[in-house]
């Protein structure tokens, strides 16, 4: 499709609403393929003012909620893109249609907004939570019983190797009484 400029645009659409011709001259008259695209921006127009014409330069950002609703309103009724974006505000119907094929195929998680860009390559550190002082107390205690378990483990081996060292020492005594 081609794209006009604001001024083409809102040259036909002024000449219009000025009651000078319909759709189809103008469009004849200024070589329009089709009286809808000039339905459209009239529509637009009378919506959005000189804004509607304009092509918008800034992504807007929709929230999960506001894009559920225009989803839900959409497959509820039955009104089209075009009147729907109209109804809600959004310039573009195309967005709608996009929401309605994403929620159509995965469900109401694929409005979620998503993170955009590459993946990273390398992993960034994980950011440490503040540490509260129950969980402060709780990592000491934790220490503490590692510790004492530590020592109760080599108290145990050393008289293991003890009582291993007595009883062979008093094997050779038992022998000799025999």
């Amino acid at each position: 499709m081609t794209k006009y400029s604001y001024e083409f645009k809102k040259k036909a659409v002024m000449e219009y609403i000025n009651g000078k011709n319909g759709y189809r001259r103008i469009c004849k008259d200024y070589n329009i393929p089709d009286k809808h695209i000039l339905r459209e921006w009239v529509d637009k127009y009378k919506k959005f003012g000189d804004d509607g014409l304009r092509r918008s330069r800034e992504k807007k950002k929709y929230t999960f909620e506001f894009k559920l609703s225009v989803v839900e309103s959409y497959l509820t009724t039955e009104v089209s893109y075009r009147e729907l974006a109209m109804s809600v505000g959004i310039s573009n119907p195309s967005i709608i249609s996009n929401w309605v094929n994403d929620y159509r195929a995965v469900g109401p998680e694929a409005l979620r907004p998503k993170r955009k860009g590459r993946k990273p390559k390398v992993s960034k550190p994980k950011k440490t939570t503040p540490i509260t002082e129950k969980e402060k107390a709780d990592v000491e205690y934790l220490k503490q019983l590692e510790e004492e378990n530590l020592k109760l483990r080599i108290e145990n081996a050393y008289l293991k190797e003890l009582r291993r060292l007595r009883l062979e020492e008093e094997a050779p005594l038992k022998g000799k009484q025999e």
